[in-house]
């Protein structure tokens, strides 16, 4: 018998790719830049300052099938991703990484980013 879930799973995630996805460019430095399909997402965590003050605050999150990062997989701090005129650097979160799989079957990755600006300003 089939992995009916997995099936189920597979063709959602590739619904989400044919429906809720922009094109955007993910860039490794010191490679041609490559376009995929992501769906924009969001992760919110909690920051303890030295004090420990708690602050909530969140990263803006990418989910790209991981079959079409090819040699770009996995993602690595640094990396960028322009999308909607805008640069997004993937950052390490505390306790999670530059990325997670965002499914039990590691098809698609889930990217922590923070919005660095448009191309070309200096920050």
């Amino acid at each position: 018998m089939s992995d009916l879930l997995k099936q189920g799973l597979t063709w959602l995630s590739q619904q989400r790719t044919n429906h809720m996805a922009s094109l955007v460019q993910y860039q490794r430095a010191g490679q041609t830049p490559i376009t995929v399909q992501a769906t924009f997402g969001r992760t919110e965590y909690d920051i303890t300052d030295g004090a420990g003050a708690s602050l909530q605050t969140h990263v803006v999150d990418f989910l790209i099938l991981a079959s079409d990062l090819a040699d770009l997989h996995p993602p690595q701090r640094g990396d960028v991703i322009l999308a909607n005129h805008h640069q997004y650097e993937v950052l390490d979160l505390p306790g999670d990484g530059s990325w997670r799989w965002s499914d039990p079957y590691h098809t698609t990755l889930r990217i922590h980013t923070k919005d660095i600006g448009p191309p070309g300003s200096s920050l």
